[in-house]
């Protein structure tokens, strides 16, 4: 069979199966192409990917969802990739699906839907009436000038509106208010984008508040589901995944197009045409750094990524910390754009709690997850060593010493923000920079790839289309990350090959 297999001709050879090699599989098989996704883990889904510790799932990447009230965006998606009603979900509270909180204790919530979510700042902050509503505003109209988003085609790409681009996201709320726990609540949710106050655009945190004001969901018993939901439809429709298939290189004709990828272990695959879904600046040393210009190589290779994070996941003895149907965004500082450039004696000093939903146990939570800030430079030590299924190694006592001492700083901490909650946990697990760096793919575990620059937003802006004429890119650094970003440029990708128009109505008619 396997002989066969290298003989075969793809029309479309995928590299990496995240969430945006996955979209563009199933557009292209069910588009009549044929469709190979190639993946070098063992495990599907990139971002989407869960473990499993004493019995307990844990999610890597993605903790809830948003755009899924019905009729939005992404429900529109999922229901196009016909997966929409085997998913199981879970309505966050309607009242506070996020709450932002201080070292003071104060709690402020974030409501789901404009009216509720308005509400319930100007309850907190009555004489900032009109500077809420201002904001409220202007999401929605720099949303609106995002197409696809709005399953729209018409109009000029959203790339080209360079005052939009350029609106920074921390000036812009400082201008609304002098109020500087109003600024600080409005931007309280900024680890959902790795947020730097001098240089993430407005538009990146306008697109993520409104996609979770527009129906935000958790995935019970894990985001794994919505791969495992993908690759069967792709299967289904021909299309072919195979795991522990680690792209090295290519081989070209004299034209310069790709003829064929080659695997670590020398087997080759033919293809036609080939999308990368891995990171640009890996990409480029998969297909060969000679086959791109210097001035795109060194712009591609220079841009800096987000900041990557470091995970704790606990595990609760049973029955003992009630399950929590909202996401909490803890500061212990004044200034939630601060935690990012923290300071390691109070580290973590900004992060992200939540409990996953499982179906088995509706009123406790089996587990807490806590993502936190961390340079890809605190593992720099350990960089050479890699801890995967498909290439198993060990990391030495000392980096083990170093999550331990860490998790101990993130326990601490969550103590202050739930007294007595140390003696309910059965066990702690983590994942650092170096975890997500082997699973996910890209150099340093940048959690969201490339930072988006409100300074100079052409620089960060990647095409679809490459040098190489039949190479083409995918994933979270072509518009957008998160779920429905990622979905999004998938669709970008696609428009080289499928009838843009067509595609984004059946998208309207699924």
């Amino acid at each position: 069979m396997k002989h066969a297999e290298k003989e075969t001709e793809f029309d479309f050879v995928i590299v990496g199966s995240g969430l945006g090699g996955l979209a563009c599989g199933y557009i292209l098989a069910s588009e009549g192409y044929s469709v190979v996704i190639l993946e070098k883990n063992h495990q599907i889904g990139g971002h989407l990917q869960v473990y499993s510790r004493d019995k307990t799932i844990f999610d890597t990447g993605v903790h809830y969802v948003g755009s899924l009230n019905e009729g939005e965006n992404l429900y529109q998606f999922f229901k196009y990739f016909q997966i929409l009603d085997k998913l199981k979900l879970k309505k966050l509270d309607e009242s506070k699906f996020d709450v932002v909180r201080f070292t003071d204790g104060k709690e402020y919530n974030y409501a789901q839907g404009y009216e509720g979510f308005m509400q319930s700042l100007i309850t907190d902050f009555p004489e900032e009436q009109e500077a809420i509503e201002v904001y409220c505003k202007k999401i929605k109209e720099v949303c609106s000038k995002f197409p696809l988003y709005n399953l729209r085609v018409s109009g000029d790409s959203y790339q080209l509106d360079e005052e939009l681009l350029k609106l920074n996201a921390h000036e812009y709320i400082a201008s609304l208010t002098t109020n500087f726990r109003l600024q600080n609540v409005l931007a309280g949710s900024n680890l959902l984008y790795a947020g730097v106050k001098e240089m993430t655009p407005f538009y990146v945190h306008a697109l993520i508040l409104n996609s979770y004001l527009s129906g935000a969901y958790k995935f019970v018993n894990g985001g794994s589901q919505i791969a495992i939901l993908m690759s069967r439809e792709i299967r289904a429709l021909g299309g072919k995944i195979l795991k522990h298939k680690k792209v090295v290189s290519a081989n070209f004709n004299d034209e310069g197009c790709i003829t064929e990828v080659v695997m670590e272990n020398g087997e080759k695959i033919k293809g036609k045409q080939f999308i990368s879904n891995v990171h640009p600046a890996v990409s480029i040393d998969i297909f060969g750094e000679n086959h791109f210009l210097n001035v795109y190589k060194n712009r591609i290779k220079g841009l800096p990524n987000s900041i990557s994070t470091f995970l704790v996941h606990l595990s609760f003895h049973e029955n003992t910390f009630e399950y929590l149907n909202y996401n909490i965004y803890q500061h212990h500082i004044e200034d939630v754009w601060g935690g990012i450039e923290y300071d390691e004696d109070t580290w973590p000093q900004t992060y992200f709690v939540c409990t996953p939903y499982m179906s088995r146990n509706q009123k406790y939570a089996e587990s807490m997850s806590i993502m936190t800030y961390m340079k890809s430079s605190e593992t720099d030590p350990w960089a050479n060593s890699f801890k995967t299924v498909s290439e198993p190694g060990e990391r030495d006592i000392s980096y083990q010493q170093f999550k331990k001492e860490k998790e101990a700083k993130v326990l601490k901490r969550i103590e202050e923000v739930f007294p007595g909650i140390t003696e309910k946990i059965k066990s702690v697990h983590s994942a650092s920079p170096l975890t997500f760096r082997d699973y996910i793919g890209n150099r340093d575990g940048a959690l969201y790839g490339v930072l988006k620059n409100s300074n100079s937003p052409a620089r960060s802006q990647i095409n679809t289309k490459t040098r190489i004429p039949n190479l083409h890119l995918t994933g979270q650094n072509i518009s957008m990350h998160g779920i429905l970003g990622v979905t999004v440029s998938a669709f970008v990708t696609c428009f080289a090959f499928v009838d843009k128009n067509k595609l984004v109505q059946k998208v309207i008619n699924a």
